[in-house]
């Protein structure tokens, strides 16, 4: 008895020790381990709480968002919550699909086994969020951890503190606890869960983090999603609707006061539409946020006053023609679009990040791509043109996490595209069904019986230029797989296969 009081004591005086994002990290292995999360009926059941959650406490997240961002009810539902709720019910309606058993083709070798991908749950992830959209990038990838079996451990990014708070205060109240810790804090507590040993990291923000993360990650070898970011380019063709043009990417740029990660980054476009496309850009704002967009109520705030100084000195040796306003008091910046960008200017250097649209001109199409190829790869390509033929040659002739033509953000939106960067903008993609196979690993089954030897015979020592011969036949001989080998009508297809197997193995017989 005083021995096992003595164990229980240490245990405790160790746990009390033990940094609390070591003690969240264990707790979600242990959880994960006893195996709750791998049933399809709890992970439906977790799906369709956090589902609840986003409609029974819309009003506290709007006022979160707001106290965070300056963001509008109405783009809290068209930039976070729409887009998650249609996430959600997409992995519950299809979740037994995602998860059964996936045939693949098969060799005359294997026609009569069972050959098959099996989803499994990778084990624990860490989220870590970012700030600009604090619930939607979040959730989103939490919903393909639940979907996919895993436990989660959710990091909120501590600049959207009122969002991060909401988030810890909620996720408890309606998922599993010890699957789906939330650590909230600073760099020092992302700095710890860095150290602890997940299955897989999945972060988004900006590249120079990234690498910190990735380098973490490579001491446990766990694998990474990096959702990063980037300059993405817009180009715009004289030959395109530029009302209508100017109209999207007006709306694109500077929707969340242009925290947007695939947000039109710059405008190539020859010079001989550039005051025309000023003009139309002033035109929508005046549209969209009145005379003066600091008191409209659709028209956000930089997220803090580093950023905003940040932002401010990126227009530094710039002709503004548009906007240029700001108010370090409520971290405000007016929709600004520069002019006569040069590619050296300070605002090209780094992604903007903030309601600051360069223009730059190009005399071709053909320039616009080698200004592109010449930088790094960036999250989104934007392309205006009433020319499919040039659209489709500028996303053949580039590279870019994503490409859109005649409209910007919305690829985001539809979960059947994989989203996601390349190279400096990211690793990886997600959303829908993309993000379940991201967070599942994806085992290769085979299961062959013991009878039937004689068939082997071709792959066993002492081997002759016949045998080899029959080897490569029957392993090069592709042959389709419809049910993984489940089902009747897979056996009887078998079967069928069998006799012509046997029936080819004679004649190669006949023929040694």
């Amino acid at each position: 008895m005083l021995n096992s009081l003595s164990v229980s004591l240490c245990v405790c005086v160790c746990d009390s020790d033990m940094p609390m994002e070591k003690q969240a990290v264990d707790r979600a292995r242990a959880a994960f381990l006893s195996g709750r999360s791998r049933p399809l009926g709890f992970r439906v059941q977790q799906l369709k709480a956090l589902g609840r959650m986003v409609t029974e406490r819309e009003a506290e997240i709007a006022a979160a968002l707001k106290h965070d961002l300056n963001k509008s009810q109405f783009d809290t539902l068209l930039f976070e919550l729409v887009g998650l709720e249609s996430e959600i019910r997409l992995a519950v309606d299809s979740l037994a699909e995602w998860a059964a058993p996936r045939p693949v083709e098969k060799t005359l070798v294997t026609i009569t086994d069972q050959a098959y991908i099996q989803p499994e749950p990778l084990g624990v992830v860490l989220i870590i969020g970012a700030w600009n959209y604090p619930m939607a990038l979040v959730l989103q990838p939490l919903v393909g951890a639940i979907a996919a079996g895993n436990a989660a451990v959710v990091k909120p990014s501590e600049l959207s503190e009122h969002t991060s708070g909401l988030l810890k205060e909620l996720l408890p109240q309606y998922l599993d606890q010890e699957l789906y810790p939330v650590v909230t804090g600073g760099v020092p507590e992302t700095q710890e869960l860095l150290r602890q040993r997940f299955d897989h990291i999945f972060y988004t923000g900006n590249s120079a983090v990234g690498r910190l993360v990735m380098e973490a990650a490579a001491r446990h070898l766990t694998p990474v999603t990096l959702e990063l970011g980037g300059k993405s380019p817009c180009y715009i063709s004289p030959d395109c609707d530029l009302s209508i043009a100017c109209r999207r990417i007006t709306w694109g740029k500077f929707a969340n006061c242009g925290q947007t990660c695939i947000a039109p980054d710059y405008i190539l476009c020859n010079s001989s539409i550039q005051d025309r496309v000023v003009d139309e850009i002033r035109q929508t704002l005046q549209e969209f946020y009145g005379a003066d967009p600091k008191v409209s109520p659709d028209y956000g705030r930089i997220i803090n006053q580093r950023h905003f100084s940040r932002v401010m000195s990126l227009l530094d040796g710039c002709t503004v023609s548009l906007g240029g306003g700001s108010d370090e008091s409520q971290c405000y910046i007016a929709p600004t679009v520069l002019r006569d960008v040069s590619p050296h200017a300070r605002v090209m250097q780094e992604e903007i990040f903030g309601p600051v649209l360069p223009i730059l001109s190009v005399s071709s199409a053909d320039e616009a791509i080698r200004f592109i190829n010449e930088r790094e790869k960036p999250l989104a390509l934007y392309i205006f043109s009433a020319d499919n033929k040039l659209i489709k040659r500028m996303i053949a002739e580039t590279s870019s996490g994503g490409a859109m033509a005649n409209d910007v953000l919305l690829h985001y939106t539809l979960d059947s595209l994989p989203f996601g960067g390349v190279g400096n903008s990211g690793i990886g993609s997600y959303h829908g069904k993309h993000t379940f196979d991201r967070l599942s690993h994806l085992r290769g089954c085979l299961i062959k019986s013991l009878a039937m030897e004689g068939l082997n015979q071709a792959r066993y020592p002492p081997m002759d230029p016949g045998r080899l011969r029959r080897a490569r036949f029957f392993m090069q001989k592709r042959v389709r797989s419809h049910c993984g080998g489940c089902c009747v009508l897979a056996v009887f297809s078998s079967l069928l296969a069998l006799g012509l197997l046997i029936a080819l193995l004679v004649v190669l017989l006949k023929g040694k």
